[in-house]
C-alpha cells in the first residue's frame, strides 16, 4: 500500500488524456474492474469510454510513464464485462502498485464526493486552480483531501507482545493497538492516551517504526513499538473484545502482510528473538 517507486504524482492533467490511462473508477465505494475473481484487472480509460462509462475525472500522475486517473462514477448499472469490488477483497489479487494507487484514488474520489458543498455556508464548491483543493466561491473556504493520522502501538513486556482484537476482526485474529489522533495531541500523547483508554496500562519509550497510508477511508497509520510501564490489563469492552500478552512462540492469527501492523509485529518478533539469543535467555520468560 506504499507509493510505487516509479509513480510520479501530479494534479494537473495533460491537455488530452491518453486512452491507455489506468482508470481507477469507483462506484458506491467499490473499484470498477474488468473481469471477476482472480482475473480482475484495472480498466483503461478507452475501455470505459467505449462502454459509455463516464464520470468526474481527477488526474493522479504517472505510473512508469502511464497516466493514472481517479474517477467518480454515478450509481448506474455497469455494462457487461465490468464489475465492482471492495478494495479489501482485492488484496493479493491486484499487483501491489495498482492496489496502492487504487487506495490513493479512493481517497480522492471520497473527498470529491463529500466536499461538493461548502461546510460553512452550503454553497456548491468548485475546483481551486493550481492545487488539489475545493474552494467556496461565496465565502472562500478551501477544502483539501482529508488525511486522518492514527497511531499504532505494539506494546512489549520483556519477550512478550500485547495483542488485542476488536469485535470487527476476523475470528481469532489479533493485532497491535491503534487509534486516531485528537485535536491538540502529539503522536506521543496519542500513544499514551489510546493504550490507557483501550487496555488500561501505561507505556513508555516509543520507537518509531514506519507509516502507511490506509484508505479505509482516509487514514495515515504511524506505527511505534512501545514498552510496558505499569498497570493491569483492563480492556475497554466498547472497543476491545480481548487483549492478552503473547509469547513469541505462541502468537495468534495476525493481520495481512499488506498492513503495517503485520510488518511491525514481524519486525518486533525478529528483534526480540535476536536480543534473546544475544542474552542467552531462550526467550522463555
Amino acid at each position: 500500500m506504499h507509493t510505487p517507486a516509479d509513480f510520479s504524482p501530479a494534479y494537473a492533467a495533460p491537455g488530452t488524456l491518453p486512452p491507455d490511462a489506468l482508470a481507477f473508477a469507483f462506484q458506491d465505494g467499490n473499484l470498477v474492474v474488468c473481469g471477476d475473481g482472480d482475473a480482475s484487472s484495472v480498466p483503461r480509460l478507452a475501455e470505459l469510454q467505449a462502454a459509455g462509462v463516464t464520470g468526474t475525472i481527477h488526474y493522479l500522475g504517472e505510473l512508469g510513464g502511464t497516466a493514472c486517473l481517479a474517477i467518480t462514477l454515478p450509481g448506474d448499472a455497469l455494462p457487461p464485462g465490468f464489475g465492482s469490488r471492495g478494495l479489501r477483497s482485492l488484496f493479493f489479487r491486484l499487483p501491489e502498485p495498482l492496489l496502492s494507487l487504487a487506495g490513493r484514488a479512493f481517497q480522492v474520489v471520497e473527498w470529491d464526493r463529500t466536499h461538493r458543498y461548502c461546510g460553512r455556508c452550503s454553497t456548491p464548491m468548485r475546483d481551486k486552480p493550481g492545487e488539489r483543493a475545493r474552494e467556496c466561491p461565496a465565502c472562500g473556504l478551501v477544502a483539501y483531501p482529508r488525511v486522518a493520522p492514527a497511531m499504532m502501538a505494539l506494546v512489549t513486556r520483556g519477550s512478550t507482545l500485547l495483542l488485542a482484537r476488536a469485535p470487527r476482526f476476523p475470528p481469532g485474529m489479533y493485532s497491535a493497538l491503534a487509534g486516531f489522533v485528537e485535536p491538540g495531541e502529539s503522536i506521543e500523547d496519542c500513544l499514551r492516551r489510546e493504550v490507557r483508554e483501550e487496555v488500561g496500562i501505561d507505556v513508555a519509550s516509543p520507537v518509531y517504526f514506519g507509516s502507511q497510508p490506509w484508505a479505509f477511508p482516509h487514514s495515515l497509520m504511524v506505527a511505534f513499538a512501545v514498552e510496558y510501564a505499569g498497570g493491569e490489563l483492563s480492556p475497554d469492552p466498547a472497543e476491545i473484545e480481548d487483549a492478552r500478552w503473547f509469547a513469541l512462540d505462541g502468537l495468534p492469527p495476525l493481520p495481512s502482510s499488506l498492513s503495517i501492523a503485520r510488518r511491525l509485529i514481524d519486525a518486533t518478533v525478529l528483534r526480540l528473538r535476536a536480543q534473546g539469543v544475544a542474552a542467552g535467555t531462550g526467550l522463555l520468560e
